[in-house]
Formats: structure tokens, sequence, C-alpha cells
């Protein structure tokens, strides 16, 4: 062979090489980035679905005070039975589900957990739930989307669906509240519980690519507003302690509530959930409709305008509201409907603070409420940094980043005295096809 053909065979060789190199390189990494487009799409969505849903609630409630009486237990009724019936691992706020799909091999299992269906009943159902009342977020359920979404897409490449999970969770997470540290904080933190460096910059990619489309869409904003509040160092901080460790302690025996009926009632009420399912949800959306009579509609729906006013102390709902959102988004959680806790949880905090502030009425109700936040948070998910992180966020108060901090600590530390493994872990363990440890790792050899 002559030389000029030795080199154009060579040139041939070397483009092949790279291209058998770099085309499935850029193939991954573009469907991480479209991936994280078509869920900060989505997010945005739902937001705005979500927002219209509990419009319609608020102006049903508005005109017939006695409405949601009815409404209320018939919709929880019918969204139980469409899960039911429909769509299968589609209930409660699908971070379980991504969890236990993130752990488990066989594709056939973690299918019908992230699959395009799931991710339409999640969206419908949660519509259809907060269009009739119920105390939820659709955080959880955007996490779930994102890595229904992402999981798709990682048919075209197998072995990187657990990444693809991953980013889907924490795009969801960033575009719903945009918060993008605090999304990959809680993909790290919460979702995978380690820290793996070769996808650590393709969950970075889909995240950035999940915030700029709800940037784009929706504009910037900050999803409490921001606050001016500061907190100088002195008797003020008596309110560290003490909101630390109610927020831990009232987040823990929320998540103990979840848990233990995740695993079934004992005794009679078990045995009556488990025949009339469709029933139990009525009866909770009943609850959480007389939840609704004794707070004066406040504790309906997500619960974002309500901890936006005490934040801000623009507006005030009853002092019953803490204790009364607690238990509708216990009863909206257990019921089986589709919907989040993470929207609820900051409501209940700042519920909490504003109990809280006749006893601490030195500081500020707004910095008790950033704590408030954080703390019931933490409590509830035991993720002490993503809590922190994403309360700091969406305030962009960063002058109370060590007591936010420190608040998240304690409250994590408090929360598991009163059960030791967080929520979302322990339930995710009944979405596993083999026994798991209690903090949802399967157990070794």
């Amino acid at each position: 062979m002559s030389p000029p053909s030795r080199r154009r065979s060579l040139r041939r060789s070397l483009r092949l090489r790279a291209l058998r190199i770099w085309l499935p390189r850029f193939k991954r990494r573009a469907m991480f980035l479209f991936g994280g487009i078509a869920v900060g799409a989505l997010a945005v969505l739902m937001a705005k679905l979500a927002d219209e849903a509990q419009a319609l609630f608020a102006g049903l409630a508005a005109r017939a005070p006695a409405a949601p009486l009815l409404v209320t237990p018939l919709g929880f009724a019918l969204a139980a039975w469409l899960a039911g019936r429909y769509f299968a691992n589609s209930g409660g706020s699908g971070i379980p589900q991504v969890i236990a799909a993130h752990g488990i091999d066989d594709p056939a299992l973690r299918n019908p957990l992230v699959s395009p269906k799931v991710a339409v009943g999640k969206i419908v159902l949660l519509v259809l739930g907060l269009a009739c009342g119920a105390s939820s977020g659709r955080e959880g359920p955007t996490v779930q989307v994102g890595a229904s979404v992402m999981y798709a897409l990682g048919r075209l490449a197998p072995h990187r669906q657990p990444g693809l999970l991953i980013a889907g969770s924490a795009a969801g997470i960033a575009a719903a509240f945009n918060a993008p540290l605090a999304g990959i904080i809680f993909g790290i933190e919460e979702m995978s519980r380690s820290f793996e460096a070769r996808t650590s910059g393709l969950i970075l990619g889909t995240v950035i690519a999940a915030g700029l489309t709800s940037l784009g869409l929706v504009g910037d904003y900050t999803y409490f507003g921001r606050t001016p509040d500061v907190m100088p160092f002195g008797i003020e901080w008596l309110a560290v302690p003490v909101v630390g460790i109610a927020g831990g302690l009232g987040g823990g025996v929320f998540s103990r509530l979840l848990i233990e009926a995740g695993r079934g009632f004992p005794g009679a009420a078990g045995h009556f959930v488990k025949r009339h399912p469709i029933l139990f949800a009525g009866l909770c959306g009943l609850g959480v409709a007389l939840c609704g009579a004794g707070s004066a509609g406040t504790v309906f729906g997500t619960g974002y305008e309500q901890a936006k006013g005490i934040l801000h102390g623009t507006t005030a709902p009853p002092d019953s509201f803490g204790v009364l959102k607690f238990c509708a988004t216990v009863l909206s959680s257990i019921s089986g409907i589709p919907g989040g806790i993470f929207a609820p949880s900051l409501a209940v905090g700042a519920g909490l603070a504003q109990n809280l502030h006749g006893l601490l009425p030195m500081t500020p109700i707004g910095v008790l409420t950033i704590l408030g936040m954080a703390s019931y948070l933490s409590g509830v998910v035991q993720a002490p940094i993503t809590s922190f992180v994403i309360v700091d966020e969406m305030t962009e108060n960063h002058a109370l980043v060590i007591p936010i901090m420190i608040c998240a600590i304690l409250a994590n530390a408090v929360s598991k005295l009163v059960y030791p493994h967080g929520v979302y872990h322990t339930l995710s363990r009944g979405y596993m096809p083999v026994p798991v440890a209690e903090d949802g790792r399967a157990p070794g050899p």
C-alpha cells in the first residue's frame, strides 16, 4: 500500500474510532439535556394546573361553604378508585416509588414504578385531588413525573437508567421550587444517598436544563419572595433550639403516622381499610373537609398562600391553622390519593411558627417562619441539608443560613428519636421485590 493510501486508511480509522467514542457520549449528554427540558416544561405545567385546580375549589367553597363536606369526600373516593383501577403505583407523593425503582435492577419490576402511564396518572389525579380540597403538594409528584420522563428516555441507554432516575428527580425538585441547588442536594442526599462521580455532571446538566426551561416559561422568581429579616446574635437565638425541637418532634410524629399507615393499621381498622380502600379514602376526605371547616377553609390545597402570608406578616390564618393543616395533610397522605408532602410541610412549619410567636415575641415572625419551615420539613423527611437549602433558596435570606442549618440539624436529630429512619426510604420498602433494611437499602449477603 502506498504512503498516501496508508495515510487515508489511518485517517479513516481515526474518524471511525472517534465516532465510536464520541457519538455515544454526545447521545448520552443530549438525552440528559432534552430530558431536563421536558421535565422543566412538565413542572411548569403541573404548577399551572395545580393553581387552577385550587382556584376552582376555592371559588366553589366561597360560593357554597358547605360544599367541601360533599365534594371533598367524593373527590377523594374517585381519585383513590382511579389510582387503584387504572394508575397503579401513582398513589402518595411518588418519591418512595422512585427510590425503589433506583434500587431495583430488574427492568420488569422497575417499569411499573416510573412508566409514562404512571406519570400521566400522577398529573391527572394530583389535579383532581387539589380540585377537591386535598392538603397536598405538587413537588413529590413532580419528582415521580421527572423520573418517569428520564426513565423513558433511558430506554436508549439501559445501563444509564439509575443515573437518569436521579437526574429526573433532581430536575423535578429544581423546577418545582425554582431551586436548582436544592434539586442537586436532594438528588444526592435523599434519592441516591451517595455521590456518583460518573453521573454528577450529567445530573447537573439536567438540573440546569430544567431550571432554564422553567425560567424561560415563568420568569425569575423566589418561591416565597425575598425576605429581609435578620437575627442578630442575642436573646433572639433562643428561638433556634425551641423551634428546632418543636419542628423535629412534629415532623417525626407526622412521618411516623405515615409509616404506620403504610404498613397497615392493626386489627379491625386494618381489615376495614384493606377491604374498603375507596370508602376509607372518602372518610379521609370527610376529615379534611371538617379540618377546613374548623380553619375557615385555610387548610385546603398546598398551603402556599397561608405560609407566604405568615412569612411576610401580610395575613394571619386562624391560630388553629398549624394543627389542622397537620391533620389534613396526614389524612390526605394516608388516603391513597396522589399528592406530595413538601409544600404542606412548609405550611405546617409556618403555622408552628405562628403558634410559637407568643412564646418567643422577641424574634420577628418572619425569622420564626423560616426556622419553622426548615425545622418541620427536616423532621418529616430527615434530610437536613436538603431542607435548609430549599428554605434558603425559597426565601433568599442568606443572613439566616447559620440558624437555619442549626434548626434543620437539630430537628433531624429529634425526629430520629421518634422514628430512626426517613419516611421516603421506609415507605419505599413497600415497592421493593425483596426484603430490605429499614433505610431502604437491600441487605447484604
